[in-house]
């Protein structure tokens, strides 16, 4: 259960560092090697960008699960108690719309990608595919996030303990 609980709080930051990291490696070696000896790989370009799709959308889902993202909290903590409730509960459900025509657009990207043998520019075996996969992977992701806070959030509810409504993504 350590495993699965550790997973559960970390996988979001491992996956935006590894990425991240990736993409600035990426982008300083073909930097010197540019300048230093007048070559770049092909793909040295393209790369970075399609891994920002992964940064940018599991990025996302953890804002939400932090509770950081698209948020107007200068409402919300003038409600009282059951309304305030009552919009977390329209979040979630807004939330999941939302995420059900993404991932349902992103997934017919990524089928047409996969079914055309798509490949990343300037490579010769690295598929689109893989990378545009990030979308309906974060999106779900971002589901799991949203089901966790209402979750959280309906006990709180239940227990008549403040809800949490200002968060800072700085933990302040």
């Amino acid at each position: 259960m350590g495993v699965v609980r550790w997973v559960d709080t970390n996988i979001e930051k491992i996956i935006i560092l590894i990425c991240y990291v990736t993409m600035a490696g990426i982008i300083f070696v073909e930097v010197i090697r540019r300048f230093l000896i007048n070559e770049q790989a092909a793909w040295s370009s393209t790369i970075p960008i399609y891994l920002f799709l992964w940064v940018t959308w599991i990025g996302c889902a953890y804002n939400v699960k932090i509770r950081t993202h698209l948020r107007f909290d200068e409402l919300r903590v003038r409600m009282s108690h059951n309304l305030q409730f009552s919009c977390m509960v329209m979040d979630a459900v807004l939330w999941i719309v939302f995420a059900s025509i993404v991932g349902y657009f992103s997934t017919q990207q990524v089928y047409l990608s996969y079914d055309n043998f798509a490949i990343v520019t300037g490579t010769d075996d690295v598929m689109q595919w893989w990378f545009y996969l990030a979308t309906p992977v974060a999106w779900t992701l971002l589901v799991i996030r949203v089901l966790q806070n209402l979750y959280s959030d309906f006990h709180t509810w239940k227990s008549g303990e403040p809800l949490t409504i200002a968060v800072s993504i700085l933990g302040d």
